[in-house]
């Protein structure tokens, strides 16, 4: 019989449909996203289509901490026009081609003059690179090298019809409140443009798992936070300083979409129940998964976990930030990510995310000693499977660590046994009154 605790993570687990995020993330693929603007807006009011999303616009010029809601960036059209006229690199094309953030511009240049404005990679001639200029006002283009190779002398127009000017940064969250007010925080970065694994693949796999969150029962209340990179987490805190102390567990979700590792980065802290959880689902994932360290360099992760907050959110990823080729550049694309790496990552999330709602500490009534598992049918329940020396050690191992100090999670780890399967022989256990739990951790003190 299946228990309401597996059957919870079976309906999470159902519900993360590869096809179905890839074909979200697909639509969101065209769009020129940002740190602020349309593009932004227009993929959070995609999201808002799945989820209960609360909008929040943030004026430009409002101080977040030691930085600055920067001006809001319109871009309408943008091309550079060869010698004979006709133009060469245009934004129409694909977005990678402006250096997002540009000023606007509209200038004849010689091609020495314009080269300095011109970003490529000779070690990738075929592929363009994304660039930003967030906080440095200037502007530029990017192309593949193989085509700034061939450019021939001459005067070349060009011409970027933006603006800078003030109006706000967007943000959306959505809150599923649960059994008690401790939350968990699952962050996902909205302002890259046509990068399909950097990170339309986070914002795919959260949105479904937020729908999934949403028709089960919860005890933690869940925070999903869709926002620009750095700037977007620092407001966000901003905003929310005392909120931020409850989140208890937290993940940020980026670079998912494609069948690398995976990949989990620890918290600050190094050994919260997040960290444990994810390094032990990553590494019954895949012989090639790697947990790294915290160090204060990547995504959002760094802010959450910045002294003044240090809150417990790690870093998932399928192939990690910079260290695949096709990262920020236009080979970032739909054939770089599949529906079945989109699935295996939501899976792997929600099976991190029932560790946290279901460990417990479990307590044994019958301490000293091995009590008769024959003679309450624990044994012979199990003739025939297939995993019944496993389901076995599992009972030994929790009956054994069943003393409180001990989380169902710390049993797992050190037995090297899956959690499900050591949450199954607790289960079994406390049926037959050879244990008792005490919930793990205590609610947060209102």
């Amino acid at each position: 019989m299946t228990s309401p605790r597996a059957s919870r993570l079976e309906a999470l687990l159902e519900a993360c449909s590869g096809q179905a995020m890839y074909d979200m993330a697909a639509e969101l693929f065209p769009l020129c996203r940002s740190i602020t603007g349309a593009g932004a807006r227009a993929t959070l009011a995609r999201i808002a289509r799945d989820l209960p999303l609360e909008i929040v616009e943030v004026p430009s010029g409002t101080p977040v901490f030691d930085w600055n809601v920067p001006p809001e960036w319109k871009i309408r059209e943008a091309w550079i026009k060869g010698p004979d006229g006709s133009k060469i690199v245009d934004f129409a094309d694909h977005n990678l081609h402006v250096v997002n953030y540009s000023e606007p511009v509209s200038a004849t240049l010689s091609l020495d003059e314009l080269r300095p404005r011109l970003h490529s990679l000779p070690d990738r001639p075929d592929w363009i690179p994304y660039r930003t200029t967030y906080y440095d006002r200037t502007w530029g283009f990017c192309l593949a090298h193989r085509q700034l190779e061939a450019l021939p002398e001459g005067q070349y127009e060009v011409l970027i019809d933006s603006d800078l000017a003030p109006g706000s940064l967007s943000y959306g969250e959505c809150v599923l409140p649960g059994k008690t007010t401790d939350e968990v925080l699952l962050s996902a970065h909205t302002c890259h443009p046509s990068l399909a694994n950097d990170n339309l693949s986070g914002i795919a796999v959260l949105t479904a798992l937020g729908k999934a969150l949403a028709d089960v029962p919860r005890h933690f209340t869940y925070r999903l936070l869709f926002g620009p990179g750095t700037i977007g987490s620092i407001t966000w805190l901003a905003r929310n300083r005392e909120r931020a102390q409850r989140i208890r567990h937290g993940l940020v979700v980026s670079c998912v979409g494609d069948g690398g590792g995976p990949m989990y980065k620890r918290s600050r802290q190094g050994s919260a129940d997040i960290d444990k959880a994810m390094a032990h689902v990553v590494g019954h994932f895949s012989a090639n998964s790697r947990v790294e360290d915290f160090s204060p360099y990547g995504y959002d992760e760094r802010q959450y976990c910045s002294p003044g907050f240090d809150l417990a959110v790690g870093l998932f990823e399928r192939s990690k930030y910079g260290n695949f080729p096709e990262y920020h550049t236009s080979a970032d694309n739909l054939d770089f990510i599949a529906p079945e790496h989109l699935e295996a990552s939501c899976r792997m999330i929600c099976e991190a995310l029932d560790i946290l709602e279901t460990n417990r500490r479990p307590v044994s009534r019958n301490p000293y000693c091995e009590p008769q598992l024959g003679r309450r049918g624990l044994y012979q329940a199990m003739g025939g499977d297939a995993h019944r020396a496993e389901r076995q050690m599992a009972m030994l191992w929790v009956l054994n660590l069943a003393d409180s100090r001990h989380t169902l999670l710390d049993i797992a780890v050190r037995s090297g046994l899956p959690y499900a399967r050591i949450r199954e022989a607790a289960e079994r256990l406390e049926d037959k009154n050879l244990l008792g739990t005490q919930a793990c951790p205590e609610p947060m003190e209102t």
